[in-house]
């Protein structure tokens, strides 16, 4: 999970803590699910937990309101998505720089990124050798399988296993007795090589056996299940071993899992399993094996009359072909390299929720232009209280307009009065130069997905706040404040013996 700058604040009052700890999650949760947009979250949901207390104030019924403000939000939600559109290539620089704090050098490096791996491709980002950041293309698989226990865990601050230079063990099989694997663990621990076992299962006495002695440190290992089911599991199988070059341990081919050695093994550069997801990157020596297969493949294809089918051939083609791009951080010191490492994901994130849902204009215009649909929304709604919900939203959509106004020294109100006047709507306030112009244009892009996100997440949050009557906390013991004892007045501070100081009198 990414960090959100909201993370670090806390306060002493419990109760102001918690109100903290409540908004948070509207942050959190949109970072979670478009890994960006944590601090407009917050500000949305602000703005409308402010709005809202002044209504509430007034004497109105809260839970209207606040199923007002939800059914405003699933309205607004619906608006979005007409208002959004498929990102271009040339645009996916835009939208990564802007998210890094005007970086063209990371959009820049991210729009390559993709160029080199493709939309459906994956990127990644790690720790760099240098002082600069850098891009490196490398042959690999990806896959939507997990570790099957968490002891196998190795890096905690991302809860992945992690391996360099590691061997693949390949089963088409439940392995339910541990003794089937002694002679290539064995080899594992003599050798020193981690091992990766990929099987149609592994069952609780094999499991324990082996999170028992990856906790002893007596082998490097991880076990996860297979890829698909039945006739599909077998073909996955397979493609894994044709990408590192190891053999499928099968029954109906003769093969039995004790009779298993290092010559089954397949082999891979770094693998990373996390709890629903498996990355392997292997050297590319296998390429001309996989070229090879994908050609197979793709005849399977040209010769398959069945949609279902010809779906599950080309996810296997995109997995075999999937190059995988790696960006890796530079930077002079380790403050250095966590902020810009965290500029990067944020960048990266938003690059990839842009291309799954689209784009729209950004610098908080299009929150503003749909503040322009609430007026219509209300027309929906069964009562006034629930009205007066949908006007608090509209109220709220032109906070972060105003903030962004108010931090370039404008006047947030002069400014949005401004933009509303235009029937242009992609025009709006450009801070970064103190212009009104065509955002869209000016390549000022926000990923739909992380606006979507901020619109139902702030309105959670406010429900959940305006709705509360009483909260519990913990009550905390004060601690005694210890009190350093006064220092003696200069003057009483006894002078140095002449025979000390060399001084004679």
């Amino acid at each position: 999970m990414l960090a959100c700058s909201s993370d670090s604040i806390e306060l002493e009052d419990p109760l102001e803590n918690l109100g903290v700890k409540l908004v948070r999650q509207a942050g959190a949760r949109t970072n979670d699910i478009a890994g960006d947009g944590c601090t407009t979250s917050i500000i949305l949901a602000q703005g409308l937990i402010a709005e809202g207390m002044k209504v509430l104030a007034a004497g109105m019924n809260p839970v209207q309101i606040a199923r007002g403000i939800g059914r405003t939000a699933d309205a607004l939600v619906s608006e979005l998505k007409l208002m959004s559109r498929e990102i271009e290539d040339h645009e996916i620089a835009h939208v990564a720089a802007v998210s890094a704090g005007n970086d063209y050098a990371v959009g820049n490096m991210i729009s390559e990124a993709f160029k080199r791996v493709g939309r459906e491709g994956l990127v990644r980002i790690e720790n760099g050798r240098s002082t600069v950041n850098s891009l490196e293309v490398v042959e690999g698989m990806q896959f939507e399988r997990g570790y099957l226990s968490p002891f196998f865990v190795t890096n905690h601050a991302n809860m992945s296993a992690e391996y360099t230079d590691c061997k693949i063990l390949l089963v088409d099989k439940i392995i339910s007795d541990p003794r089937e694997l002694l002679r290539v663990c064995f080899s594992a621990v003599k050798e020193v090589f981690p091992l990766l076992i990929i099987a149609e299962d592994v069952e609780e006495e094999a499991l324990a056996t082996l999170t028992r002695n990856k906790l002893s440190g007596m082998i490097k290992v991880a076990a996860i299940k297979a890829p698909s089911f039945g006739e599909q599991k077998t073909q996955c199988l397979e493609d894994i071993a044709i990408i590192t070059g190891g053999t499928v341990v099968r029954d109906d081919m003769g093969y039995t899992l004790e009779e298993a050695g290092k010559e089954f093994l397949g082999s891979a550069s770094k693998v990373i399993v996390k709890k629903d997801s498996t990355l392997i990157v292997t050297d590319g020596s296998t390429l001309h094996a996989v070229e090879k297969r994908v050609a197979q493949i793709k005849g399977q294809v040209e010769n398959s009359k069945e949609t279902y089918q010809k779906k599950i051939l080309g996810e296997r083609i995109a997995r075999l072909s999937g190059a995988i791009a790696i960006i890796q951080v530079g930077a002079q010191t380790v403050i250095e390299l966590k902020d810009k490492k965290l500029r990067i994901e944020d960048a990266l994130n938003a690059t990839m929720a842009a291309i799954e849902e689209g784009v729209v204009v950004g610098g908080g215009c299009s929150l503003l232009r749909l503040s322009q649909k609430i007026d219509i929304i209300k027309e929906s709604l069964d009562n006034l209280e629930q009205k007066i919900g949908a006007d608090i939203f509209k109220h709220a959509l032109s906070y972060p307009t105003t903030l962004i106004a108010n931090n370039a020294g404008m006047s947030g109100k002069f400014v949005i009065e401004k933009v509303l006047s235009n029937d242009n709507a992609s025009y709006g306030y450009n801070a970064a130069n103190g212009c009104y112009e065509d955002l869209m244009a000016s390549g000022i892009l926000d990923p739909s997905k992380v606006v979507r996100c901020c619109i139902e997440h702030s309105a959670v949050v406010a429900k959940s706040f305006l709705t509360s009557d009483v909260v519990i906390v913990e009550a905390q013991e004060s601690k005694p404040v210890r009190v350093r004892p006064p220092m003696p007045p200069r003057n009483l501070i006894p002078p140095m013996p002449a025979s000390v100081s060399g001084i004679r009198v």
